[in-house]
């Protein structure tokens, strides 16, 4: 049953965070060009969502550790279908921004990686990263199909129609998913974690003898601190990389086609980062896997920013795909271990607008220093000086005792 609700979360995942997120670059260009031309106006779009999404996190939360998860994904998967509907229809920027914010930025919250986190951690505990890293393999898989869509759908219909077809879909396929399948936890079943049966006792974050802390003295443990500024830092550079992979390759000469295509190749290097990340997790120290996270993703943006040709900027962008696949299932694992299942939603809430000032200046940042400079060499340059600092922060987490 467990691993159902696994492959429950992994097909949310595919369209809550692939279908936007790993294709908004695609529709970089095109949107830009109807509302004036100025991609740091397009990057702005992205940032609302994001910030729509922090400040509504800790609400989603609690949420998620109170009512029925279907419930809540559900919401979020009518807002988010109904999202992608509009955006086909708008017709300004500030409409734009409007549905971004309403509709995308809330309902992803909802309906996404914290959602879905929530719900494979309560179904396990000793194979909680291998768990983890399955079903957020599938936002990577979307990121390796739907980049080249939504470039043939934009080149043949207009930007427009991929928001309508990606709205339909949301809502004739994964609403009824949702509220058919979501069972909340294994308990609710006459089960415990991992398929234990219930007179098991379950060991780790579930022992009873844990002690529950309150979201109080979670905001002042010093682990909360180093996880948020580690994770914040990575996604402030993987947003911005991700968003604006594909209008870099197509600067340089690249058809749209052949830029979504390393897009789908970075999503596919991703997809084993998540799996392989995501099973070290469970048997691998949490701070030394995710300095070969760092690693892998400084090495991958390295090679794309000096590469010269299309096959090495290919090779970079698996690289830092297969980093970036160990973020989410590494992000999961390390809040789980250390502050437990049941409180797993309230904490991940809490960090998403604790992350926020940091994670939301990489994409306008980049957008800002193209429109200034008329290239993003400076903008990456910055980036990877992140990446050590990364690095240094994560350094400073206590694993805590058993």
């Amino acid at each position: 049953m467990g691993w159902r609700m696994v492959l429950v979360a992994f097909c949310v995942d595919f369209v809550a965070v692939g279908f936007f997120f790993y294709s908004y670059g695609v529709f970089f260009k095109s949107i830009a060009a109807d509302f004036g031309g100025s991609r740091l106006g397009v990057s702005v779009g992205l940032s609302i969502t994001q910030a729509v999404g922090a400040f509504v996190a800790p609400v989603v939360g609690r949420a998620l550790d109170r009512y029925p998860l279907r419930n809540v994904m559900g919401a979020g998967a009518m807002l988010m279908g109904t999202g992608f509907l509009a955006l086909s229809q708008v017709q300004t920027q500030a409409q734009f921004y409007l549905v971004l914010g309403v509709f995308i930025g809330l309902g992803a919250s909802s309906m996404g990686s914290l959602a879905t986190s929530k719900l494979v951690t309560n179904w396990f505990d000793r194979r909680r990263g291998t768990a983890l890293g399955i079903a957020a393999a599938g936002v990577s898989l979307s990121g390796v199909v739907m980049p080249y869509i939504s470039a043939e759908l934009i080149g043949s219909f207009g930007w427009r129609a991929g928001f309508l077809f990606y709205g339909g879909f949301t809502l004739l396929v994964v609403v009824p998913l949702v509220f058919r399948f979501v069972v909340s936890r294994p308990e609710d079943m006459g089960l415990r974690p991992d398929g234990a049966l219930p007179l098991v006792s379950a060991a780790g974050d579930d022992s009873p003898a844990k002690p529950r802390l309150s979201l109080r003295d979670v905001a002042r443990n010093h682990n909360f601190w180093t996880i948020v500024l580690t994770f914040a830092l990575l996604f402030c550079c993987m947003s911005a990389t991700l968003t604006h992979m594909i209008p870099r390759l197509t600067d340089s000469g690249y058809s749209l086609v052949q830029a979504s295509l390393v897009m789908s190749l970075c999503a596919g290097a991703a997809v084993f980062g998540k799996l392989t990340f995501g099973w070290l997790g469970d048997r691998m120290p949490l701070r030394r896997l995710l300095l070969v996270v760092i690693a892998m993703q400084f090495s991958g943006q390295l090679i794309m920013f000096v590469a010269s040709g299309y096959w090495m900027t290919v090779l970079g962008a698996a690289l830092f795909g297969y980093g970036l696949g160990g973020v989410v299932p590494t992000q999961g694992t390390i809040v789980g271990k250390t502050f437990g299942r049941e409180r797993f939603g309230s904490v991940l809430g809490l960090m998403r607008p604790a992350m926020f000032p940091v994670q939301i200046l990489g994409v306008p940042f980049a957008g800002w220093i193209f429109d200034v400079t008329g290239a993003y060499t400076l903008a990456f340059q910055i980036f990877l000086g992140i990446y050590f600092l990364a690095a240094l922060t994560i350094a400073a987490y206590r694993p805590p005792l058993s």
